[in-house]
């Protein structure tokens, strides 16, 4: 699919960056993406004065309900809409910085003569939230995205093809990268910028425990929320092969070399910045309660409480090995007979022990989730040598 286009353009989070050891320069990484097949590389947090511009545009209106939510996480969003319906309304109505991007691509681009029809946008996500995000957008009929690849996949990709010596790269598509934007997708990357009291939260669980506060209305005089569901934000993203916290060392140290947003907005002087911001803005989200266990309230109800049952008998902590992102997840799907209580490993074992199944059906039943492949020694994988470290 990549290849049918004459630009190919990959979209990746400046997090990516990140990932690679210190001892590669930023023109090796942007050389290796385009030995993988790209003829064009943008990192996504760009123009990010645009993005700033437009957010506080959305917090000056005095009928901006408050707090005001970030839509950036998609996760984050999907929670909200099934889970905190009440607070659709506190979301943002602006695109996340890939659309940004992509519509700037495409302007560039067509500055070059490029027909859209020949324009390839690809955006490497650091999560699976991003995928949906991508597939199945909120606010919107459908993405300016072309397709999807996984941040760890290019990773491995790009490290085949690196070169060990230095490489000028010569491109302007760093030209409106800013400190503001390298640091975006990181913890309080958002938040900074906007309003007289903001906050910025990390992790799944806290964010729950947050939104559980405010739907309640007992969070008073905040302006602003940024939240993020993995923690360290999206240096977090189960797609991403670096240590996070190495990650957002680096990344907080590489912003200190690029100006801000707002310098490097004064000096391009973008002319179609008020047409970016016109592109950002989003439909209404609307509420999607959750209907795990159907509409009929009182099988619902039976289903949900069998649930809860079977979440007693799970370790809890979450591992996902079973293939469901979390033990609730898991027993949703077994009420739902989309899952078997064997597909949990730590019961697999306990069962193993018990001598209730054989060690040799367990092993089968791990296989067939998670493929064959993943049994075989494959030094690209995640934690090879502790890369990233």
């Amino acid at each position: 699919m990549i290849r049918s286009f004459k630009y190919r353009v990959i979209l990746f989070p400046s997090i990516m960056i990140g990932q690679f050891p210190g001892k590669y320069s930023e023109d090796q990484i942007y050389d290796g993406l385009k030995k993988v097949g790209f003829t064009h590389i943008y990192e996504v947090e760009q123009p990010m004065q645009v993005m700033i511009d437009s957010i506080n545009e959305v917090l000056a209106d005095k009928e901006t309900p408050k707090p005001a939510i970030s839509i950036y996480c998609p996760a984050i969003v999907r929670l909200i809409q099934g889970r905190y319906p009440s607070l659709t309304e506190n979301l943002i109505l602006r695109k996340a910085p890939h659309n940004l991007a992509a519509h700037f691509a495409i302007e560039q681009l067509r500055l070059e003569g490029a027909l859209r029809e020949e324009i390839g946008l690809f955006y490497a996500t650091p999560c699976i939230a991003k995928i949906a995000a991508v597939k199945s957008p909120v606010g919107e009929s459908e993405s300016i995205v072309d397709g999807i690849v996984n941040m760890n996949q290019l990773y491995n990709e790009v490290m085949k093809v690196i070169s060990d010596h230095e490489v000028d790269d010569h491109s302007v598509q760093r030209k409106n990268l800013s400190a503001e934007g390298i640091n975006w997708s990181l913890t309080r990357g958002e938040s900074c910028h906007f309003g007289s009291r903001s906050i910025a939260i990390d992790g799944i669980h806290n964010a729950v425990r947050f939104l559980e506060r405010l739907e309640n209305d007992q969070v008073k005089g905040i302006d602003f929320i940024e939240m993020r569901a993995c923690d360290q934000s999206c240096a977090g993203g189960i797609l991403l092969t670096g240590n996070r916290f190495m990650t957002v060392e680096r990344l907080e140290r590489r912003a200190k070399r690029y100006p801000s947003a707002k310098e490097i907005h004064q000096e391009n002087n973008l002319e179609k910045a008020q047409e970016l911001k016109r592109k950002l803005i989003l439909d209404p989200i609307m509420p999607k309660p959750h209907f795990a266990f159907g509409k009929d309230r009182v099988k619902a109800m039976e289903k949900m409480d069998k649930a809860q049952r079977i979440v007693c008998f799970l370790p809890g902590i979450d591992c996902g090995a079973c293939g469901a992102p979390n033990c609730h997840a898991l027993a949703e799907d077994m009420v739902n007979n989309k899952a078997k209580m064997s597909d949990c490993i730590f019961l697999q074992q306990k069962w193993v022990d018990e001598g209730r199944i054989h060690a040799r059906k367990a092993f089968l039943n791990i296989q067939k989730k998670w493929g064959a492949d993943r049994f075989k020694a494959d030094c690209n994988k995640r934690g090879r040598r502790n890369e990233g470290f």
